[in-house]
């Protein structure tokens, strides 16, 4: 990789960008993992949440939205004391709130990505920044999905979290001109490829 977005300034940035940032994914599972990841940094940056991120699959069940809403409040207070994951006991009840929300969703709507893929009509849309700079931190889209969400009843889904989580996905293509990614999440964007990440 000899070109990436401005806002790559670690390996572990580095490593996420170039493999699962902008790659369109409608995997429940993963969409969910990013639904709460993208939640629990409110506040905080993104690569402290990437660090955590081993620490949030173990305490989190792997984001298996059927187990994280089986979580007891016994599992909260045990959460609350676990240094791997963000300490913050709204967020962590968040996220346990919203897998009960995403199990509503995929019976409504027959999945997550069905759902979330909806707002932008199941198609990614293609923006075209010089610099990531230029990319907005919300937009009509990333409020409606945010009231969406909030209309199941999800924390932690404000709009700018939203497009957060919509560029993290590959709902938009938010990787600069000359960024080596673009061209390819481009290209598995009108594939339509469903994509699971590791």
């Amino acid at each position: 990789m000899t070109q990436r977005c401005s806002w790559v300034s670690s390996e572990a940035l580095a490593h996420y960008h170039d493999t699962e940032w902008g790659v369109p994914s409608r995997d429940d599972q993963h969409l969910f993992e990013l639904l709460v990841l993208e939640g629990a940094q409110a506040g905080l940056s993104w690569s402290t949440i990437l660090n955590k991120r081993a620490g949030y699959r173990r305490a989190f069940a792997g984001f298996e939205i059927d187990k994280v809403a089986r979580f007891t409040p016994k599992h909260v207070d045990t959460l609350v004391l676990d240094e791997s994951i963000v300490r913050h006991r709204g967020k962590i009840e968040a996220a346990i709130t919203n897998a009960r929300a995403v199990q509503q969703i995929q019976k409504d709507h027959g999945s997550l990505a069905n759902f979330v893929w909806s707002f932008v009509d199941q198609t990614p849309i293609q923006n075209d920044w010089t610099s990531y700079q230029h990319a907005p931190a919300s937009t009509d889209i990333s409020d409606a999905l945010s009231k969406g969400l909030k209309g199941y009843g999800c924390k932690f889904v404000g709009s700018t979290i939203c497009y957060a989580f919509m560029q993290a996905v590959g709902m938009v293509n938010d990787h600069q001109t000359d960024c080596d990614c673009r061209a390819r999440c481009a290209s598995l964007g009108k594939k339509g490829r469903n994509r699971k990440v590791g």
